[in-house]
């Protein structure tokens, strides 16, 4: 497919995807005319970047785990630096804190949309926490 249909399906500008092709996170083939060529699994693949992407994490960091994400199991870099591991732990620390908000945040708005629904609402909105 070409880049066009590739931003189409995944909602992700043109330019970004040059910019992951840049970074090397995925890998486009060429045509004759030297239009880029993309292959069925560079959706997904583009998916998993914008989901990495959206939790926080920087393109250096993903380029280094993408490769693994297809096969879970096989997880493990023999290459990996104390650095690498402490900053994988802290982006897991703010993963989890971020998901623990989002959860407390979409379970308040559903509570608040069933009130409403149900012609109750609440008199007082209370903030979720920090």
């Amino acid at each position: 497919m070409r880049i066009g249909e590739l931003s189409a399906r995944t909602d992700t500008p043109r330019r970004l995807l040059r910019y992951y092709e840049e970074q090397r996170l995925i890998v486009a083939s060429r045509s004759p005319n030297g239009y880029r060529e993309y292959d069925e699994a560079t959706v997904d693949r583009v998916l998993q970047i914008r989901g990495l992407l959206d939790a926080g994490l920087p393109t250096r960091i993903i380029k280094q785990i993408l490769p693994c994400l297809g096969k879970p199991r096989a997880l493990y870099f023999p290459d990996a630096t104390p650095e690498m591991i402490a900053t994988l732990e802290h982006e897991l620390d703010r993963m989890t804190s971020r998901i623990t908000c989002l959860t407390h945040n979409r379970d308040a708005i559903a509570e608040y949309l069933n009130a409403v629904r149900d012609g109750n609402p609440p008199d007082v909105l209370v903030e979720a926490p920090a």
